[in-house]
């Protein structure tokens, strides 16, 4: 089931796709343009340290035109501040930051990766809800496309 609407949004609906190398971010791009699209026009700027690889990755995916995917070379690391992925254990949520204290849709991945690394998602549900307040968090994992539905839900539902 999909998480409530982003309580009191203002502006842009913001979802935090974020987190070290490998947690999923493209792959959950990647599979909500597929699910969203023909419904709204999308775009994506994607930004990495010295490289275009997630907005090639995506273009070889064919997931949207290639006028609506650019790549921001940010010269610096863009994954330090917000890590979301299991994998990276449960003190994640607690550890807080921008992208999860106020993102409208926090997105936990790789959800079957817990037992393997010894993460509690019961620990990172009750870190995330005292960093977050009302704000939802969807925990999930991108092994299929199945994963990013709620994601897409809760977008289409905020839109």
């Amino acid at each position: 089931m999909p998480p409530d609407r982003a309580p009191d949004r203002v502006g842009p609906l913001r979802v935090g796709i974020g987190g070290p190398v490998g947690s999923g971010k493209t792959a959950l791009v990647a599979a909500l343009c597929r699910l969203l699209a023909g419904r709204f026009e999308t775009a994506v700027i994607t930004n990495d340290i010295y490289t275009k690889e997630d907005a090639e990755a995506l273009l070889r995916l064919g997931v949207m035109p290639p006028e609506r995917v650019v790549a921001v070379e940010t010269g610096c690391c863009p994954h330090t501040a917000i890590r979301d992925d299991v994998a990276g254990g449960d003190k994640v949520p607690r550890k807080g930051g921008p992208g999860i204290s106020r993102s409208d849709l926090l997105v936990i991945n790789k959800i079957d990766l817990a037992p393997m690394v010894g993460a509690d998602l019961r620990v990172m549900a009750r870190d995330a809800a005292a960093q977050r307040g009302e704000r939802p968090t969807l925990f999930t994992s991108l092994v299929s496309e199945d994963g990013a539905r709620p994601v897409a839900a809760f977008i289409e539902g905020n839109l």
